[in-house]
């Protein structure tokens, strides 16, 4: 099966307020009420999903293999609006890698490259 829709430059701008079960705060420590890396990497996953999966055909999805130089730059309070933009940059066979940037405003607040593989679900 070939995948033509599939290609780089396609995107997804993902927005999401901060909400305290993001936090890294779970013992209810004072000052700790900002999103956590794990959160923000979940956002960048979802932000890769929907710029690709909704162009697969049925019985297919994509699986993640890899994050690479992901950084967490900066903190982000709750209610905080997030921006997470993932750009798909490469397609080798069913293997595609994503460029994301996450964003407060004009801060970045955090970037990584995420691979993910297209399978079939059995």
């Amino acid at each position: 099966m070939t995948f033509e829709s599939i290609k780089p430059g396609l995107s997804h701008d993902l927005k999401e307020a901060v909400s305290e079960d993001q936090t890294i705060n779970r013992m209810g420590k004072e000052g700790a009420d900002v999103l956590s890396t794990p959160s923000l990497l979940a956002l960048m996953e979802w932000s890769s999903i929907h710029s690709t999966d909704h162009l697969l055909p049925e019985g297919y999805t994509t699986v993640g293999y890899a994050v690479d130089g992901m950084r967490h730059l900066a903190p982000t309070a709750i209610g905080s609006a997030v921006s997470v933009k993932a750009t798909l940059t490469e397609v080798d066979g069913t293997r595609l890698t994503y460029e994301i940037e996450a964003h407060e405003g004009d801060k970045m607040i955090g970037k990584a490259v995420h691979k993910r593989a297209i399978i079939q679900i059995q």
